[in-house]
């Protein structure tokens, strides 16, 4: 069973409930279980086993959401964003391979920065515009940005999120789109951790005990996102995140 023999019980229930919040987040706004679950796992976990635990619910959740409105709505979707999720797939390829060479501190830090920048600029409310003809450039920029920062600690959302903001996507779009991108990622950081040697015969039953409260809570943040204003949800759970980020920079720069 390798690391669930080795964690104490209580680590693994806390790591369940951390779970169950992230499938729980995501379920009512659509993004944030990686960044929740490497943020709360890193606290009691070594950064390299807190990458392995999401990556199963990560991958599950974001199939799910990827063709929830079908198979020829997602390939629209893949159609229209290539360019960004073919630098987001090179880039997270590559960067997966540096997760063995990194120091946790250093790790730590390259996750929480970006984390914290996105949250406080969110919550300020500034939000970048992007115009048309540059559209290439910089899906390619900020794709390639994505994957560095999801190869590295399993999360790419924030990049996606601000890009599709800054050029106006429609909400209902903008979900699906969410779902594509996360989920062709999801897959290439399966397969480049697979290779990386991140996922293996010990990580991988751990990865795959945190797929059932992940997705108990996915359930129930679905429940809560017909009930509760998103952009209300979504400012609260971008305060938790700045949290989180804050904490996994301290953990960085102090240990």
């Amino acid at each position: 069973m390798g690391l669930l023999t080795e964690i104490p019980q209580l680590t693994l229930l806390l790591a369940a409930f951390v779970a169950v919040f992230a499938g729980f987040v995501k379920g009512a706004v659509g993004f944030g279980m990686p960044l929740i679950m490497i943020s709360g796992l890193a606290t009691m976990l070594p950064a390299e086993q807190a990458l392995a635990a999401l990556i199963v619910p990560t991958v599950v959740t974001n199939g799910y959401q990827a063709f929830r409105q079908g198979l020829m709505a997602a390939w629209q979707a893949v159609a229209k964003f290539r360019v960004f999720l073919i630098a987001l797939l090179i880039c997270l390829t590559l960067s997966a391979q540096l997760v063995t060479v990194l120091s946790q501190s250093a790790l730590f830090i390259l996750i929480g920065v970006p984390v914290v920048a996105f949250c406080l600029m969110q919550l300020s409310g500034w939000k970048p515009t992007l115009r048309p003809k540059d559209r290439k450039r910089d899906e390619s920029l900020i794709g390639a940005f994505a994957g560095l920062s999801g190869g590295l600690s399993g999360v790419w959302g924030p990049p996606t999120i601000a890009y599709l903001t800054a050029i106006n996507t429609p909400k209902a779009e903008q979900m699906r789109v969410q779902g594509v991108i996360y989920g062709a990622g999801a897959v290439a950081l399966f397969a480049a951790h697979l290779k990386s040697g991140v996922l293996n015969a010990q990580t991988l039953p751990m990865s795959i005990s945190m797929l059932f409260p992940a997705l108990i809570g996915m359930a129930l943040g679905g429940v809560l996102h017909d009930r509760m204003p998103q952009a209300t949800f979504k400012r609260v759970t971008l305060i938790v995140l700045t949290v989180a980020g804050l904490n996994l920079i301290r953990r960085g720069v102090w240990g």
